[in-house]
């Protein structure tokens, strides 16, 4: 029989334990997703000209990249060559004059582009999105849509003068085997960074921003977020480490004031939500710079994620160009902080 003083003893190890719960529920509550503005709510308004055109060249982007050239990666590499050139002639189309980033024994490349800041030019801003794809699948969302949103926001801001630098990075070998070792692009670029004692205020990794639905319970969280989100996939997320809070409530902040389409703001340690770090953000936490993920959550509502069904046809264009004018408007205002 269990004695008195052993009940007494595990039910007060009991409450410890739930008590210490509760305060960790709390702490995320408070520090992880309370964010700053409010969300878009309410029906969208219709895409104006520009938009109109926007939603086009987005279209048109994925379509090359996931139809045209389609799955692209290390074992295919005339794929990724391929896709590596497109995305440097847009660039060059646009007026830039990219840079390619070439390492390895391999001849991997990142492309790179500055639009030099006018007062604190040291000051960067980071916006990449990596252009490799799983096997087998032609990757239009993963990551297509965040390759056709970075040219879209750097066509956006061409000729523009900003106080800070802003930096587009198109990077190689985000997916597996290459994810968090040696050769991954924004690892390569990130390592180069710190090498070079670069200022980057902060990074934003475009992953994956073309799939929404309106549809109930189309969207799903890891635990314990199902409590606290959104159960429709219409919005756009804003992810970060703790040590990316600021970066990350300054970002959304923006794009809230921008005010075209839903947006929620997750902050969480990475030993709790693992899938924070999935993308190029986590080499920028790597080397201790700020860094968010925009993304539309990929696997957590898009069903065709790492498939042959991750095609062109599968996204939502209209959605993508709203996004991708309000991620224009945040960097244009936090470049020129």
């Amino acid at each position: 029989m269990v004695d008195k003083k052993t009940i007494i003893e595990r039910s007060l190890n009991l409450l410890v334990i739930l008590f210490s719960i509760l305060i960790l529920i709390a702490i995320l509550i408070f520090y992880g997703i309370s964010m700053p503005g409010q969300s878009y709510e309410g029906e969208l308004p219709a895409l104006d000209t520009d938009m109109q055109s926007s939603r086009d060249r987005l279209s048109r982007h994925v379509y090359t990249l996931a139809e045209d050239i389609g799955e692209r990666h290390h074992e295919e590499r005339e794929a990724l060559d391929e896709a590596a050139e497109y995305i440097e002639k847009s660039f060059r189309d646009m007026g830039y004059n990219p840079v390619v980033e070439i390492y390895s024994d391999k001849l991997y490349r990142n492309i790179v582009v500055n639009l030099y800041g006018r007062r604190h030019r040291d000051e960067i801003i980071v916006i990449g999105a990596h252009y490799d794809t799983v096997w087998l699948s032609p990757g239009a969302d993963d990551n297509a849509s965040g390759v056709a949103a970075l040219l879209e926001i750097a066509r956006a801001l061409h000729g523009k003068r900003f106080s800070r630098t802003i930096r587009f990075i198109a990077f190689a070998n985000e997916e597996w085997p290459f994810f968090g070792r040696d050769k991954m692009g924004s690892r390569v670029n990130a390592r180069h960074s710190f090498e070079r004692k670069e200022r980057i205020i902060g990074m934003f990794s475009l992953e994956m921003l073309g799939y929404y639905s309106t549809a109930p319970d189309s969207q799903a969280y890891p635990k314990p977020l199902s409590y606290f989100y959104p159960r429709q996939a219409n919005f756009i997320a804003f992810v970060s480490n703790f040590s990316s809070r600021d970066f990350l409530h300054e970002a959304i902040s923006e794009f809230r004031n921008a005010g075209q389409f839903p947006s929620e703001g997750l902050i969480a340690p990475q030993f709790l939500v693992p899938d924070i770090r999935r993308s190029d953000n986590s080499s920028y936490w790597a080397f201790g710079y700020p860094a968010i993920m925009v993304t539309d959550t990929s696997n957590y509502r898009n069903r065709n994620y790492h498939t042959l069904g991750d095609m062109h046809r599968s996204l939502d264009y209209e959605s993508m160009a709203r996004v991708v004018a309000g991620l224009g408007h945040t960097v244009a205002a936090m470049a020129n902080k």
